[in-house]
């Protein structure tokens, strides 16, 4: 087996917030990333930051959601990286509002980025990871799926995620490969200061709020999200498949 050295990540919605953190959190395990983001000029950022602190790694933009933009994105990465066979499924929007003001467009935007888009990078990546006979799958759920005010399609998703998870463990386990979650609560991120702007609260009084809520009393760093995900995504966690983490400094947010 190669040494993880070797390994190959692709991090989706990657050129900011928590996909920047869990790019170069692989990149500092080790692995060289595959950072991906619809914009190329921020991908290339973050990869740029990777190869200055000493790793590898590079930009390509992509659209989860487009078929072609997957496979073309996967296989830009096996060529320039080596056969990738770390998934982390961060990439996300936001489309808030009550169901009887929720467009039909307003859900499936969020379906198809992280639905559709998490079955496209999968069934893409899982190729590499079959042959290879390893492979880690981390998939970004949220405190969301247990239901939340406003976000009927975003919790959808999120709960979607969950079983998604699941079934790819039963299914992949043969191969070497696992298959877990990370269900973030409260993130400080772009993300979470939009839904303050959104609910028309200043973002310093919003993660005041936030943090009241939370048992450790206060909200959590991209970082801790990233943290999750190196283990998820290491040797040493091939034992562990199937599961859903929830990192909200709590039972759950």
């Amino acid at each position: 087996m190669p040494e993880q050295s070797t390994r190959t990540a692709i991090v989706t919605g990657s050129a900011r917030g928590i996909g920047a953190a869990v790019a170069e959190r692989l990149a500092a395990d080790g692995m060289a990333v595959g950072v991906l983001d619809l914009d190329q000029d921020a991908c290339t950022a973050v990869a740029e930051r990777i190869v200055a602190a000493g790793g590898k790694a590079v930009g390509v933009a992509c659209n989860v959601a487009d078929e072609s933009d997957v496979q073309a994105a996967v296989e830009k990465v096996a060529a320039e990286l080596g056969a990738p066979t770390v998934l982390v499924n961060n990439a996300g929007v936001l489309r808030d509002n009550l169901i009887f003001k929720m467009s039909a467009n307003d859900w499936d935007t969020v379906m198809n980025v992280h639905l559709r888009g998490s079955f496209l990078m999968t069934r893409a990546v899982q190729a590499y990871m079959t042959k290879e006979k390893y492979g880690r799958i981390v998939n970004l759920s949220s405190t969301s799926a247990l239901g939340n005010r406003g976000q009927v399609n975003y919790a959808a998703a999120k709960a979607g995620m969950q079983g998604f998870t699941k079934t790819l463990a039963i299914e992949l386990g043969k191969f070497g490969v696992t298959a877990n979650a990370i269900a973030p609560g409260f993130i400080e991120t772009d993300m979470t200061k939009a839904t303050a702007e959104r609910v028309g609260m200043d973002f310093e009084e919003f993660k005041k709020a936030a943090a009241a809520g939370i048992p450790v009393g206060r909200g959590g760093k991209p970082e801790d999200i990233a943290a999750a995900a190196s283990f998820f995504c290491s040797e040493e966690a091939g034992f562990v498949s199937g599961q859903v983490l929830y990192v909200a400094g709590g039972p759950r947010d």
